[in-house]
């Protein structure tokens, strides 16, 4: 039985500037302009869907046989103007596209409450997992659960006012150099100061974010109902310092230092400069991501479909 009255759906998009492709999904930076169609689909019985996504979209075949199996369901479809913010009543959004226009779609999920389950037209897919052949039996079936998902929140406690973004994120938060030169990062957990890392950055991380960037740093796997962060340092010229794995009850400061003088933080896939002796505070945020997850869905099998976790000749039957 479908439950949800209206649910949104985030479209992956590209945004070409000057006949050159500068983004994939997201949220686009600066001088760059967010284009988007916004879709309404509307189900007998006071049930309707709403989409986000660019009209270049609906030359997918992956995406058109996903409507069209909802209007088989009874969809009707209407189109609203680009910029259009979705109507309060909305209550599920489907990001359609991958891993990155998953975190983008999250941002506005998060923020309203929304429930988000992810529509894989990318290449790795976590946590844009489900195929477009098998969402719309699912969502019009009720066979999916609602699962939450950590989010972090950064505050800047000396040195600048705010973030100049959205200060949550789903997988995690990174400060790296921004120049040639080392960064030392000094980090103090619940009141307990670290040796300090030399290194091209850190990465603070959630239990969700842990096949993230994480993972390319040499931090562990996780699983996303574990109630962990995981701080892995990026390159570190110390090489005794390894990632470590911490409650997410921890709070967490990051003071940076420079010879360049600033460095990047990045919250997921939004970015921004801050000039160093900056401290950043980072904790659990007051509120979770609610990511819808298709039953048949396992992370064991993704990590092994998707990064061949344990491939061994030996393992075929």
């Amino acid at each position: 039985m479908f439950t949800f009255d209206r649910t949104l759906i985030v479209a992956e998009f590209q945004l070409v500037v000057d006949e050159r492709v500068v983004k994939v999904g997201g949220t686009l930076h600066h001088h760059c302009r967010e284009f988007q169609t916004i879709c309404r689909i509307d189900i007998p019985g006071c049930r309707s869907l709403c989409g986000i996504g660019k009209e270049e979209l609906l030359s997918d075949s992956r995406f058109t046989s996903l409507l069209e199996e909802l209007r088989d369901g009874g969809c009707d479809f209407t189109v609203l103007n680009p910029g259009e913010e979705p109507s309060k009543e909305v209550e599920m959004l489907l990001s359609v596209g991958g891993d990155g226009t998953f975190l983008s779609s999250s941002v506005l999920a998060a923020a309203r409450n929304i429930p988000i389950m992810g529509v894989n037209l990318g290449r790795m897919g976590f946590l844009s997992e489900n195929r477009p052949e098998d969402v719309a039996k699912a969502l019009l079936s009720g066979d999916y659960t609602i699962e939450n998902r950590t989010m972090l929140k950064a505050e800047v406690v000396t040195g600048q006012d705010d973030i100049d973004s959205w200060p949550y994120a789903l997988n995690e938060m990174t400060v790296r150099r921004n120049g040639a030169a080392m960064l030392s990062v000094d980090v103090v957990i619940d009141g307990v100061r670290l040796p300090t890392y030399w290194a091209d950055g850190l990465v603070v991380s959630t239990s969700s974010g842990s096949t993230a960037y994480s993972l390319s740093v040499g931090g562990p796997i996780v699983l996303p109902d574990s109630k962990v962060l995981l701080v892995s340092p990026i390159a570190p010229h110390n090489l005794n310092m390894r990632p470590i794995v911490i409650p997410d009850t921890s709070q967490i400061s990051l003071s940076m230092y420079s010879r360049d003088g600033k460095f990047e933080f990045s919250a997921d896939n939004r970015t921004c400069e801050l000039p160093e002796g900056v401290e950043i505070k980072i904790s659990v945020a007051q509120f979770s991501l609610k990511r819808v997850r298709l039953n048949r869905s396992n992370f064991i099998n993704a990590l092994t479909e998707k990064l061949f976790w344990g491939e061994d000749v030996r393992n075929i039957k």
